[in-house]
């Protein structure tokens, strides 16, 4: 693993080797990179996975397998843009599975990590200039889980 750039470190209690290949398999340019074991002597068995490094959607990562004291939760989370309603059904439906959907696009997936599965141009519809569309749009989206990219373009257009 190159050390320019950021990698995000994600803790794991066991997991992390299925989880990076969960994720590899999940998103386009993505690979398995070093997987370094526990040796002799450490908290976890010897020869059980440590670290995982891969890669998703050319984010670099490192999972780590550091036991059960630290657990995610909903104050991080990874945004996926989606160009269309296809992509955000591919990406809720993988993600979800196993896991459990949110409100507002959000979900846990089956690691208890949160995504956001969010249309790419979902930004530049609530902050328009025009508060009545800006609005429309929020109420819109508050009252779905997975994102209706129609639905939110008809209240875009106030239809």
């Amino acid at each position: 693993m190159t050390t320019d750039g950021f990698t995000t470190c994600l803790w794991f209690d066991g997991q992390a080797e299925e989880a990076a290949h969960f994720y590899v398999s999940v998103f386009k340019n993505s690979s398995i990179g070093e997987v370094a074991r526990y040796p002799e002597g450490a908290p976890q068995p010897a020869g059980s996975v440590l670290t995982v490094e891969f890669t998703a959607n050319g984010h670099r990562f490192l999972a780590l397998n550091g036991g059960p004291e630290f657990k995610f939760t909903e104050a991080v989370s990874f945004m996926v843009f989606c160009e269309n309603q296809e992509e955000i059904d591919y990406y809720w439906s993988k993600l979800t599975e196993g896991g459990e959907p949110g409100p507002c696009g959000w979900l846990k997936d089956r690691y208890g990590l949160s995504w956001q599965v969010v249309p790419d141009r979902l930004q530049a519809m609530v902050t328009d200039p025009d508060p009545a569309k800006s609005a429309r749009v929020m109420k819109a989206f508050m009252a779905m889980s997975k994102f209706d990219l129609a639905a939110l373009d008809r209240a875009y257009a106030g239809e």
